[in-house]
């Protein structure tokens, strides 16, 4: 066996436990699902798994993938506290806009018309702009999400009778 040399000694993360117990405890005290952080070429990322039960962090290196968030997120609502009609669901974890660009004009309001194929806002995941578009004609009855909030898989952004 190879006898480990203080040269990758030294190419090896150390791994902050102070830290990782911070993020842990900010993914509980905002019941956010992950939280990733990069401090020059340490790039840590905390992830639970949300369930009834105790979740049970779990630590990986990964690339950066948005600001750590320190509002808490809204779970999806209760199916009967959703307005009538159909909820337009997140397909992903991310960040949603409601307009193409900070300042202009959001891409739907409600009550407005739209058509199917629609955009109706943008999810931001992994530095990627995901347009989530209107799956049907129909009128805007609600817009479930606020700009730049942060938003969970499955989670209801609008809402089309």
């Amino acid at each position: 066996m190879a006898e480990e040399t203080s040269a990758d000694r030294s190419r090896q993360m150390r791994v902050d436990s102070a830290l990782v117990r911070e993020l842990a405890e900010l993914l509980a005290a905002n019941e956010l699902s992950e939280i990733e952080v990069e401090d020059g070429d340490r790039k840590i990322r905390v992830r639970r798994e949300l369930t009834v039960a105790a979740p049970t962090p779990v630590v990986a290196a990964a690339p950066m993938m948005a600001a750590l968030a320190a509002a808490p997120v809204d779970t999806a609502p209760a199916a009967d506290a959703l307005p009538a009609g159909e909820a337009v669901r997140s397909p992903m974890v991310g960040t949603a806009y409601l307009s193409a660009e900070p300042g202009s004009r959001s891409f739907v309001a409600p009550g407005d018309a739209v058509k199917a194929g629609d955009t109706l806002l943008i999810v931001e995941a992994m530095k990627v702009m995901n347009p989530i578009i209107a799956p049907r004609a129909g009128k805007v009855v609600q817009v479930m999400v606020a700009n730049a909030q942060p938003v969970e898989f499955d989670q209801p952004l609008v809402v089309i009778e």
